[in-house]
């Protein structure tokens, strides 16, 4: 597996790399070198591989020459396959005030995945995977040395309501234990772990407050727009806010990612999405109440602990006894498999979801 260190992904890192004599080996990921010509020109860039940077027909020439990959910019997508970092809501929400959601990355990203997923294009399929795989490679540099622990919910849940607070508070309490709050990075209990992660770093009444004002747009429907403006009006309001991570998927297009998340993974392939958030919340999951998408993410995260096909168990907690014994009788048939296995000792139920955070940490020692 190629080293962090070997890949290049800002002008500030290619030029410090140049200064130290050769780029043999390296890859470039989408960095403009057009004003850069000089350097390629007379840097050695054996076995390098350049991904989606522009540079000037002679450089490009020089360094095929010299024995690297060059993978071309493609143009007019909307967006960027060779990617070296994780998304920003301010950059899939560009454009929102001037032009409307329509016209942001991320609309216009989800419009081309509509128009090409079924369309049999291998170029499409080739571009979507490329994506994908560079997005994994960005998360697991920015995830380097944290703790992980995945909060699951509905994306039905709205502003203003008891549940979007409580999921709101349990991202502040985990976040401010240490540990990296990430979520599906969509609407609903998702957009409310991100926000009290989000509000982790200020006064308690800041997320209050926050709650107050969402609470007037209580939903993505009807419009998206007026949505994510309410949520870049309180990020204006209390800026510098905690970090936290959103992985979002195209796949469920019409939900739009929440704008609390600080670094957006957002990917193509739902599946490579699902599995990747469960996999990377090392230090456990807090589900809240949910239907048929957060059943799925239960055995989906229980199926390896089972197996120990991750390691040892991560903790798992599920948040409103009523819901998880009655209404949707998961609980049940996790305490079954759990029987006789070490993950047994790694599950617990809770009657609130102020509870969660301590019953996740007494799992995690």
């Amino acid at each position: 597996m190629q080293e962090p260190d070997r890949e290049i992904e800002s002008i500030e890192e290619f030029d410090q790399v140049v200064a130290r004599g050769t780029l043999a080996g390296f890859r470039v990921q989408s960095v403009d070198l057009t004003g850069r010509t000089a350097a390629l020109l007379s840097t050695d860039t054996s076995e390098s591989v350049f991904l989606g940077c522009p540079m000037e027909t002679e450089a490009a020439a020089k360094v095929r020459a010299g024995g690297a990959l060059v993978f071309p910019p493609v143009p007019d997508l909307p967006f960027d396959p060779y990617r070296g970092t994780l998304y920003s809501p301010a950059e899939l929400f560009e454009g929102l005030t001037e032009h409307g959601y329509v016209r942001t990355p991320d609309a216009l990203a989800y419009a081309w995945f509509q128009r090409t997923k079924t369309d049999g294009d291998i170029f499409a399929s080739m571009l979507r995977s490329i994506h994908d795989d560079a997005v994994s490679d960005a998360l697991d540099e920015f995830l380097v040395g944290t703790r992980v622990v995945g909060v699951m919910g509905g994306h039905a849940l709205e502003r203003g309501s008891d549940g979007f607070a409580g999921a709101a508070r349990l991202g502040r309490a985990l976040a401010r234990t240490g540990l990296t709050v990430a979520t599906g990075g969509g609407p609903g209990a998702m957009e409310a772990a991100n926000l009290g992660a989000y509000t982790a770093p200020h006064e308690d009444a800041v997320l209050d407050e926050a709650l107050e004002l969402l609470g007037k747009t209580p939903s993505f429907r009807p419009s998206i727009g007026a949505w994510a403006e309410a949520a870049f009006a309180v990020r204006e309001r209390w800026p510098d806010g905690g970090a936290s991570v959103g992985i979002p998927t195209w796949f469920y297009g019409h939900e739009p990612p929440n704008a609390f998340a600080s670094h957006i993974a957002k990917y193509f392939a739902n599946a490579t999405r699902e599995d990747g958030l469960l996999a990377r919340s090392t230090a456990g999951v807090v589900f809240l109440p949910g239907a048929a998408g957060t059943v799925q993410e239960i055995f989906d995260n229980a199926t390896p602990n089972y197996y120990e096909s991750r390691g040892e168990p991560t903790p798992m907690v599920l948040v409103d006894r009523d819901h998880w014994t009655r209404r949707l009788p998961t609980w049940p048939l996790l305490e079954a498999l759990a029987e006789g296995r070490s993950m047994k000792a790694r599950i617990a139920l809770v009657d609130s979801v102020d509870e969660a955070p301590e019953a996740l940490l007494s799992m995690l020692g």
